[in-house]
């Protein structure tokens, strides 16, 4: 898309790690650009290719980070954002629209000389479900763990009315170093309300050298399975496993198939 402003900020993803998931469009996007800037790891995945200027920080920043942007991005620069998987899934182009949201008079008037865009990437819940199988073939919902930027009372509510709708779920950073009860407080609520069959599928480094794969019923579970690095997908009532693979059919409850 043309436009006659002077700066412009794509807004990206990465996608899930392998080169072969990144989109056309993305790669269009970093061939032009002048200046990139994200996270430590994402900037270092592009720390290579010699035409960009890199801006790294570090987790937490991203208010910061979006605001550095647009400003580079005004002195007429094309300016890349970097996220991992896809942009707007707990990732960076809502911090752009915030940071827009929050922004002085004298920055919304410089900002304004910016074609903003975001371009999408594929998403962690994606990839691992196509590794999978088919985990989210009917209605699903992906719900963030961390408890950095909402309560963990918000988290649990989400869960619980979740798993009562029935919805598939893709749980996203579910622990860390610094928070690691993320899962283990979704567990307690999933055996609550789910029966003790439902699967629960383990989707760690997916598209990476490393990626293991595994699934387990939600009785065999316990909360040292997953890491930040790990993808968790909780199946529906009618959620399947056929050889390797699982699925989530079509049809619920004895509606017809499409």
């Amino acid at each position: 898309m043309k436009t006659d402003l002077p700066g412009c900020l794509s807004i990206v993803g990465l996608g899930p790690g392998a080169e072969g998931l990144l989109t056309d469009q993305v790669r269009a996007a970093i061939s032009d650009a002048s200046d990139a800037f994200g996270y430590f790891p994402y900037v270092d995945r592009l720390s290579s290719l010699q035409h960009l200027q890199l801006h790294a920080s570090d987790n937490g920043e991203e208010l910061s980070r979006a605001s550095e942007a647009l400003n580079r991005a005004s002195t007429g620069r094309r300016v890349l954002l970097l996220s991992s998987g896809d942009p707007g899934v707990f990732a960076m182009a809502s911090a752009v629209f915030e940071a827009l949201q929050a922004a002085s008079l004298e920055e919304r008037e410089r900002w304004s000389r910016v074609d903003i865009r975001v371009l999408p990437g594929i998403t962690a819940m994606l990839a691992a479900a196509a590794r999978l199988g088919a985990p989210l073939g009917h209605d699903f919902c992906a719900i963030n763990l961390s408890d950095n930027l909402k309560p963990a009372s918000v988290i649990e509510r989400r869960v619980r009315l979740a798993a009562q709708a029935d919805f598939a779920m893709a749980f996203y950073n579910p622990a860390s170093r610094a928070r690691p009860e993320g899962f283990a407080r979704a567990l307690r609520v999933l055996r609550e309300e789910c029966e003790p069959g439902r699967l629960i599928c383990f989707a760690r480094n997916v598209s990476r050298a490393d990626e293991t794969l595994c699934v387990h019923r939600l009785d065999a579970v316990d909360a040292s399975m997953a890491d930040m690095r790990t993808l968790v997908i909780v199946g529906n009532s009618l959620t399947q496993q056929v050889g390797r693979y699982v699925y989530t059919p079509r049809s619920y409850g004895g509606a017809d198939h499409e």
